[in-house]
């Protein structure tokens, strides 16, 4: 990858967009003081207006959309990504997308392999620059992905990886969530992605949520919405737009909207009460964008379509009642919340008609693209309509830079990503996080004079950036390196009575047992490890490594500490504080129900033990 694209610099760049972003001037090309300007006022406006008078109406059409692309290189992937693209998109590449439908931004997803390593990436956005500007009329894109963090992240090592949303709302630091966000910040822009689809603002006020869950920072809306508040700073003060999502709000659900249509059943008091705060509060720091969701909710709708194509909700509430001009973009509409009720055909124009401006992801773009060529031509939607949209969007772009200058360097990519500073910054975040739930006979701190053999088995999830782990190996590394002896035996989230019985042969001789757990269910395989292992008598800590509501169903443990993630960052943390290197300081940022009588409380709010 060059520092820039050959022959590609500030200032060629206006020259060389001179039919479009051409002139972006208040008479020409548009200042970077202008694109630095507040959205909406001043010069930028002007030329960003006259822009959008010179668009064609399928270069609008195409702004509206978001789309993912298979393949690590916008004019060269590997052959298998161009069969993907082909198959799914009728292109070949990424620069073929943007010829063909114009579109104003592209996602990154780790299975669409656009996220093998930080210069790949930067030289891949750069890529998707150069062919958005080198058309006529062309124009820059916003590259956007979902980098929450902890469970949720496209693009891992070396890149920093940060503690997630609930491991942040467990330190109850707004400073900490906001120094996680410019970090995370800086090292998307870094490598050209200028949208991030965080922070979550949904309130996980349901343990059974199965879509959302660590991903919400708590169950408190004022908790909540104060590190939403911190996120957006930190974000936006680090140069990309944050994305409060999902709107109204998806905490309190049993279905996953990627595969069924939740209905939340929240009156409008309820709502106003525990949904809103997140949203209002991200409004209230300037929130560049915000997401919908693929849910029903009669009470603030009782049309029974999702909030994604409800005008009374983006419309009538977000725009009107909470005063938001931002960008709105659509979940998915791949998601199934979204096309159970309509086509994939319909779902975009009723979309555009409920008042979002970004259509993400499609399943089938074609279908997409023309559905709204077509709403326009017939009269179902107006011209006029579409350049609200576009308008905020372009106005995005320019905030962002990316009209001035959209790309990046390698050079900047070695100096912020994975810097050794953020990845200091990381631990220390991770180790306030981590939280000491049961410590029974005060087992924790562990003892490397009597504890020092140690048996490490349990879950081992996939990591979300395909990066990091296998957790049962880091903890027993990390072990090792602060002066235990540790094994690693994986058995699995369904443990089969064979993998059992295999680690309850390997626990002979040891000193103590530290099992991972993943979504630990009252009659899974999981909990039968665990209770298995205490009936030896060495001792057993449980390390949840997602859901902290996995204490309720480990009455034989002697231990449980919550770490919210299994990405490095946070086991790694998690194993210094059983080594006692670090006093568990997290604490619980939602309520834990008891097994037996789920009405009941095992451990409050604010629950957590220290040493």
């Amino acid at each position: 990858m060059h520092d820039r694209d050959p022959g590609t610099t500030r200032r060629t760049l206006l020259t060389a967009t001179a039919g479009s972003a051409a002139a972006l001037t208040v008479g020409g090309a548009l200042s970077p003081a202008a694109a630095a300007t507040t959205p909406g006022k001043g010069h930028d406006d002007r030329a960003l207006r006259r822009l959008l008078s010179r668009m064609s109406l399928e270069q609008k059409v195409g702004q509206l959309f978001v789309m993912r692309v298979y393949g690590h290189s916008a004019t060269a992937p590997d052959q298998a990504d161009i069969d993907a693209n082909l198959k799914e998109i009728g292109v070949r590449t990424a620069a073929e997308l943007i010829s063909t439908y114009h579109v104003g931004g592209i996602i990154y997803f780790t299975w669409a392999h656009n996220t093998r390593d930080p210069h790949q990436i930067a030289a891949l956005s750069n890529g998707i620059q150069k062919a958005g500007l080198s058309r006529p009329g062309g124009l820059p894109l916003l590259i956007s992905t979902d980098q929450e963090h902890g469970i949720v992240c496209r693009i891992g090592k070396p890149a920093t990886l940060l503690p997630g949303a609930m491991a942040l709302g467990a330190s109850g630091s707004r400073s900490g969530a906001r120094a996680a966000a410019r970090i995370a910040g800086a090292e998307l822009r870094a490598l050209g992605v200028r949208q991030n689809y965080a922070p979550d603002a949904d309130v996980n006020v349901n343990p059974a949520n199965p879509v959302i869950g660590v991903r919400s920072f708590g169950s408190e809306p004022k908790a909540v919405a104060g590190l939403v508040a911190a996120q957006v700073k930190g974000y936006q003060g680090a140069g990309v737009a944050s994305t409060a999502k999902h709107f109204p709000g998806h905490g309190d659900t049993e279905t996953d909207s990627h595969y069924g249509f939740p209905v939340i059943e929240h009156s409008l008091a309820e709502w106003n009460t525990l949904d809103a705060p997140p949203f209002k509060a991200a409004i209230a720091a300037g929130i560049d964008s915000v997401m919908t969701a693929h849910i029903m909710v009669p009470a603030l709708d009782p049309s029974e379509d999702p909030a994604t194509l409800s005008r009374p909700i983006l419309t009538g509430i977000l725009r009107e009642q909470l005063g938001y001009d931002g960008v709105v973009v659509t979940d998915s509409l791949g998601m199934e919340g979204v096309r159970t009720k309509y086509g994939d055909d319909r779902v975009p124009v009723l979309a555009l008609k409920a008042g979002v401006d970004q259509l993400l992801n499609p399943p089938d773009l074609k279908v997409a693209w023309n559905a709204v060529l077509k709403a326009v031509r017939e009269g179902e939607l107006t011209e006029a309509r579409l350049d609200e949209s576009i308008l905020r969007i372009l106005r995005l772009k320019a905030k962002l830079g990316l009209f001035h200058d959209p790309y990046v360097s390698r050079r900047e990519v070695d100096e912020v990503v994975g810097r050794r500073s953020h990845l200091a910054e990381a631990d220390r975040l991770a180790e306030s996080t981590t939280t000491l739930l049961v410590n029974k006979g005060r087992l924790l701190p562990l003892s490397r004079r009597s504890r020092r053999k140690i048996l490490v088995a349990g879950a081992d999830p996939a990591s979300p950036t395909g990066t990091t782990g296998p957790p049962t190996t880091v903890l027993a590394r990390e072990l090792s390196g602060l002066g235990f002896t540790a094994d690693s035996l994986p058995t699995g989230t369904e443990p089969t009575q064979a993998q059992i019985d295999a680690a309850v042969a390997a626990a002979e001789g040891k000193d103590a047992v530290v099992v991972t757990t993943y979504n630990v269910t009252a009659t899974g395989g999981q909990r039968k490890l665990v209770d298995a292992l205490a009936a030896t008598g060495v001792p057993v800590i449980a390390v949840a490594v997602r859901n902290p509501y996995d204490v309720a169903q480990l009455p034989g443990a002697d231990a449980v500490v919550a770490a919210y993630s299994w990405t490095d960052v946070e086991v790694r943390a998690a194993a210094r504080v059983l080594a006692g290197r670090v006093a568990p300081e997290g604490r619980l940022p939602v309520p834990v129900r008891r097994a037996d009588d789920p009405t009941k409380e095992l451990y409050p709010v604010g629950y957590g033990l220290s040493y």
